[in-house]
């Protein structure tokens, strides 16, 4: 029996190294299988790392056309308004010049309706003084009522209203 022993020890031993040897060959076959998934992962995430990085410079590149843009838009909102205020300025000069004609324009047809009273005035003084002439030289009428005056009505005057500076502005849309 003692010859025996040994042999079933050293199988036994044997057997323990081959299955410690299965034993690791079944772990670096799992681990292979794991750095490979890990890989894949990695590979994949660098994927959609440089996917972000594309994305991110586009992000910056269309903010940085924006804000170009935004800046554009700016400055022709700022030189529309200086139009704008400048446009308003040049309606309310014009509006106060054409104010100051209409005014002139009336002051001028109120003087000439005063010069027109005057003149018939004088023309009614003069006949009055053509009649006192002709009856103390007993002299005939020479216009035997054949003279026709000037109806007395007065012609009608066109009314030119102010214009309320508020009105006629120029409209912003």
């Amino acid at each position: 029996m003692a010859p025996s022993v040994p042999r079933t020890r050293a199988a036994a031993a044997l057997r323990m190294k081959q299955i410690a040897l299965d034993n690791q060959g079944r772990t670096i076959r799992r681990l292979r299988a794991q750095l490979a998934t890990e890989r894949r992962g990695l590979a994949t995430m660098k994927k959609e790392l440089e996917d972000t990085q594309v994305a991110l410079e586009a992000s910056h590149k269309v903010i940085s056309g924006l804000t170009e843009i935004g800046l554009s838009m700016s400055k022709k909102i700022e030189k529309m308004r200086v139009k704008k205020q400048l446009a308003k300025a040049n309606h309310v000069e014009c509006h106060l010049k054409f104010q100051a004609r209409i005014h002139e324009a009336k002051d001028s047809m109120q003087a000439q309706h005063l010069i027109i009273e005057a003149l018939v005035d004088e023309k009614d003084s003069l006949l009055q003084t053509i009649q006192g002439l002709q009856e103390a030289n007993n002299a005939p009428a020479p216009f035997d009522g054949d003279w026709e005056e000037e109806s007395e009505e007065e012609p009608e005057e066109e009314e030119i209203e102010d214009i309320p500076l508020g009105q006629g502005e120029i409209d912003d849309e």
